[in-house]
């Protein structure tokens, strides 16, 4: 058998999330099933992140077996053929048999966009979420170097994870604002359930004044979900980049 890797790139704002769900259309379903018809078997197409609903990918990495003797650089284009348009493989190869985009992946890049401006935006109501009050980007900015490093990350983990290791290695968290828009991208070696949501708006509290930028130190070793802030909306998260 085969094993092929395909980085997938799709807007996540219909679908209930990456994972097979009873109740929702999931992204995994979706391809899997456009895959299946391609290559006139079952398949099990095992995703390297299980993004929430809402969220989108320019990168994800997913992996799955077949005895097809389709060309590994032929199968994006016969997959984009039978996917919707807002969900495309914008790349293929083969990988070793052993390989699992999932439990082989060191470490991946997230994305926020942040619309930064009174009014709303029609052109960015599902890719960016929106913040009337303006921000001051220097104390975000001061409050991210908390962050790097390896830390327990339990108050930055969403309540109900079964997870019992909370700690992890940050190695980048980068803040930038152009015109209106915010970007805000974080690395890291794994990250908790709802991590990179909590840890921004947790940092749009800092930019909005709420709490001081060095209040993310006793946050991160309080533990306490509770001293963190809100969760930020799903919509303005970007999985950018998975590394092996």
């Amino acid at each position: 058998m085969r094993n092929i890797k395909l980085t997938i790139e799709y807007d996540g704002t219909r679908y209930c999330g990456w994972q097979v769900q009873k109740n929702g259309l999931s992204i995994q379903k979706t391809l899997q099933d456009a895959i299946e018809d391609l290559v006139s078997h079952d398949i099990k197409l095992i995703g390297a992140s299980r993004t929430d609903a809402g969220v989108h990918a320019k990168a994800m990495v997913a992996n799955f077996h077949t005895d097809s003797k389709i060309p590994a650089e032929k199968f994006p284009p016969a997959i984009n053929f039978r996917l919707p348009d807002d969900i495309a493989v914008i790349g293929a190869e083969e990988a070793d048999a052993s390989f699992h985009s999932r439990y082989d992946s060191k470490g991946k890049k997230y994305g926020y966009i942040i619309l930064n401006r009174r009014a709303p935006s029609p052109l960015f109501k599902n890719r960016a979420a929106h913040v009337p009050q303006n921000l001051d980007v220097s104390k975000m900015k001061e409050a991210a170097k908390y962050i790097i490093g390896t830390h327990d990350f339990s108050a930055f983990k969403a309540s109900g994870s079964s997870i019992k290791n909370n700690v992890r290695t940050v190695s980048m968290l980068d803040i930038k604002k152009q015109d209106d828009i915010i970007k805000i991208e974080i690395k890291a070696d794994g990250f908790l359930y709802n991590m990179v949501r909590i840890i921004v708006g947790t940092l749009i509290e800092i930019g909005s004044g709420k709490i001081p930028p060095d209040s993310i130190e006793d946050i991160i070793n309080g533990k306490d979900r509770r001293k963190a802030g809100k969760t930020a909306p799903p919509q303005g998260l970007y999985l950018e980049a998975v590394y092996y």
